[in-house]
C-alpha cells in the first residue's frame, strides 16, 4: 500500500504563483511514476504533468513553459512550481504515482485562480 498526502494549493489571482507537494509513503518501487492530474467542475480528470524516478518529465500541452515538475527520491516527495496561473487552471490537483502495477491517488487539493 501506498499513502500520498498533498500540500498547496489555494486561491490566487490571475498571473500569480503557487506551488504543490505530494508526499508519498509505504511500499514504494525504486522505479516509479509520480505526478499531477487535475479535474475541473463537469470535466474529466486530466494529466497535468509527470516524472519518472530518473527525472524525466511530461507535461500536458496547456501547462508546458508555466508548470514545473520534480521529485525528491529520497524523500518520495513531488512537487510542481505553478506560475503564470490562468482562470482555466482552477481545478482540484490529484498526486498520482504508478508503483509496480498499482496506481494510487491523493486526496486531491483545490487550486482557484481568479481572473
Amino acid at each position: 500500500q501506498v499513502q500520498l498526502v498533498e500540500s498547496g494549493g489555494g486561491f490566487v489571482q490571475a498571473g500569480g504563483s503557487l506551488r504543490l507537494s505530494c508526499a508519498a509513503s509505504g511500499s514504494i518501487f525504486s522505479y516509479n511514476l509520480m505526478g499531477w492530474y487535475r479535474q475541473a467542475p463537469g470535466k474529466q480528470r486530466e494529466l497535468v504533468a509527470t516524472i519518472t524516478s530518473g527525472g524525466v518529465t511530461n507535461y500536458a500541452q496547456s501547462v508546458k513553459g508555466r508548470f514545473t515538475i520534480s521529485r525528491d527520491n529520497s524523500k518520495n516527495t513531488v512537487s510542481m512550481q505553478m506560475n503564470s496561473l490562468k482562470p482555466e487552471d482552477t481545478a482540484v490537483y490529484y498526486c498520482n504515482i504508478v508503483n509496480g502495477i498499482r496506481t494510487y491517488w491523493g486526496q486531491g487539493t483545490q487550486v482557484t485562480v481568479s481572473s
